[in-house]
């Protein structure tokens, strides 16, 4: 098994839609990418820790590539937003992927560099990293499965990006 750490904004939106990618094992949400250490949710949201709401991901290398799990992730989410997801804005939201190692970072270069051709160069994903990972509260893992079902904010942002990964990634959609 490998993993990867991604940041697209709110992490109950990223975590349902990497819930349903073909070879993901697990899905965590938490917080990467600031000062604070062991921040919790209501320090993230304010802003001023410098995380950022991320995923991480473990999958097998072998039903789906790393290069593959990073154009999903740009491919579900808006890169070419700063700093924000919809109606989500501060640096807690930004695109963000955190490579574990050299050659994820390499990965994550010619992932943003694909994304960039489609997006006519305007993607403002950064590349971060190395930094201290904390998973989020309990409460916050699973989310669309549970809490997620009832909240309006879940139930407007999230089907639309579980149907752009239907449709934009067939091949990678667990039955």
């Amino acid at each position: 098994m490998e993993t990867a750490i991604v940041a697209g904004g709110c992490f109950w939106c990223t975590e349902a839609v990497f819930r349903d990618v073909v070879g993901v094992q697990s899905v965590e949400s938490g917080y990467i990418g600031g000062s604070v250490p062991d921040p919790t949710y209501k320090q993230v949201c304010a802003g001023t820790t410098g995380h950022a709401e991320a995923i991480k991901v473990v999958f097998d290398p072998a039903a789906i590539s790393l290069a593959e799990i990073f154009d999903v992730f740009l491919g579900t989410h808006d890169p070419t937003q700063l700093n924000r997801q919809g109606n989500d804005v501060g640096t807690q939201y930004r695109s963000a992927i955190f490579p574990l190692d050299d050659d994820q970072r390499a990965e994550a270069e010619a992932a943003i560099a694909r994304a960039n051709e489609e997006h006519g160069g305007r993607v403002v994903t950064t590349i971060e990293g190395p930094a201290q990972w904390y998973p989020a509260e309990d409460y916050h893992q699973e989310y669309w499965d549970g809490e997620g079902q009832r909240n309006p904010y879940c139930l407007a942002v999230i089907p639309p990006k579980l149907m752009k990964l239907r449709k934009s990634f067939q091949a990678k959609v667990k039955a």
